[in-house]
């Protein structure tokens, strides 16, 4: 880096320290609340276990009974139909297709926890 010399001994770029915590959201698909060690499984998931027990965990999710509703909510905070994905795409009925809360992606009504992040300040991958 090329420092214009009335700027030596300036620190640039220099940040307080950032003292917010760090986020790791791991959603496993297809199991149940005691399928990891940490809820009672008999089967040893170590890992998993030890993020669990080191972090935090959410206590007040409800989740969808498909995949893509579930993430919907969860990546908004919002049932799935605000958010615009109130089915599988592949299990779409014919009244739904076009219909508010079925678009089939989440829609511009509500914001990801990413967007949120990102408006403070944290880097996030989406």
């Amino acid at each position: 880096m090329i420092v214009a010399p009335a700027l030596r001994g300036i620190a640039l770029n220099a940040q307080a320290p950032d003292n917010r915590p760090n986020f790791l959201l791991i959603v496993g698909d297809d199991f149940g609340f005691s399928d990891i060690g940490s809820f009672g499984s008999e089967i040893s998931t170590p890992n998993l276990d030890a993020l669990a027990n080191e972090g935090k965990i959410l206590t007040n999710y409800h989740t969808a009974p498909t995949c893509s509703p579930a993430r919907a909510g969860l990546l908004t905070g919002v049932d799935w139909h605000i958010g615009g994905i109130g089915t599988m795409y592949e299990l779409m009925a014919q009244n739904q297709i076009g219909q508010p809360g079925y678009e089939t992606y989440i829609n511009n009504r509500v914001v990801t926890v990413a967007e949120l992040l990102g408006n403070a300040g944290y880097h996030t991958l989406m």
